[in-house]
């Protein structure tokens, strides 16, 4: 076991260990008795992965409980807590009942378990992994999400000033211990590298939620001004396949063009970007390229004789 999933493994039993109070009841519920609940860390499941467990559940049957909690409004009834894909892949078999244990737990405990377990099983991507993160301080501090951020801007900004009014606060010092229990990574790159991904624009971040690209590429790609190229970057990174590297190319391709292009026409100027990135490398001294590309001179040449 890595030492972070020993870390978070600790972390989850010591926050959440029962007392003689409130046993750990295992259980066959129905399935149609336990509701997904109204804030989760996860959000994006893999399709092949779900695949897999399904047919995993269709020949095995669910080989590890889920953990579930009372709805004390409404007796009879349950709210999953842990084990969502095991659940949805019950859902998909038709199975009536499924095996849970059964836990009495307060909201922000449900959640921190909910939390812990997906980074245990390092489940979550970047995007869910912060969402889910502040989630938990939110419920922790009882500050809205909102306040949580500001208020972690905040001491970062009196630490760079090696100041100490928000940093000798109680709030401060409970946002400290909560990373340093999680184990995952500092406060302060928790604010400097997974906040700033929460305000990336839109089509990027659903790209991250999917897992289709890494965020590393995403912070790069989120860079270039023009939305309409932004689109285009991000599409072919998420097609080809292109490494940080390449993807910073294209990058500076884009910025190297001059001024007095004709930048209203998207396509214009990343035809333009392309021939000049074409001179520059070293395509034209490879055979096989050349094939290649002659093949798409050719295509090229005739879609301008019939316009």
């Amino acid at each position: 076991m890595s030492s972070k999933r020993r870390e978070l493994k600790d972390f989850l039993y010591e926050s959440t260990e029962p007392t003689n109070d409130s046993p750990l009841p295992t259980a066959t519920v129905a399935l149609s008795a336990i509701s997904l609940p109204s804030q989760q860390p996860r959000r994006y499941f893999d399709p092949l992965k779900m695949e897999q467990l399904i047919q995993s559940v269709k020949e095995h049957g669910i080989l590890e409980n889920l953990l579930i909690r009372p709805i004390l409004s409404q007796p009879g009834q349950y709210e999953l807590v842990a084990g969502e894909r095991r659940y949805r892949a019950a859902q998909a078999v038709g199975l009536l009942e499924v095996p849970v244990t059964i836990r009495t737990l307060t909201d922000s405990e449900a959640f921190t378990i909910a939390l812990v377990e997906n980074l245990q099983r390092e489940d979550l991507n970047p995007v869910e992994e912060t969402e889910g993160i502040l989630q938990l301080l939110s419920l922790r501090l009882e500050l809205t999400q909102n306040e949580v951020t500001a208020l972690l801007y905040r001491m970062l900004n009196d630490v760079s000033r090696l100041t100490n009014n928000v940093i000798s606060q109680p709030e401060s010092e409970a946002i400290k211990a909560i990373f340093t229990d999680l184990g995952l990574m500092g406060w302060e790159s928790f604010v400097s590298n997974r906040l700033p991904l929460l305000k990336l624009p839109i089509d990027i971040l659903e790209a991250l939620r999917s897992g289709k690209i890494e965020y590393t590429k995403a912070n790069a790609i989120a860079r270039v001004k023009n939305e309409q190229l932004r689109q285009s970057l991000l599409a072919e990174a998420i097609a080809s396949r292109l490494s940080l590297t390449q993807i910073k190319e294209r990058i500076r391709s884009l910025n190297e063009t001059k001024p007095s292009q004709d930048t209203s026409n998207p396509l214009k100027q990343r035809i333009t970007s392309i021939l000049g990135r074409v001179q520059k490398t070293k395509v034209l001294s490879n055979p096989q390229k050349q094939k290649q590309l002659e093949k798409l001179l050719f295509q090229m040449e005739n879609l301008l004789e019939e316009d």
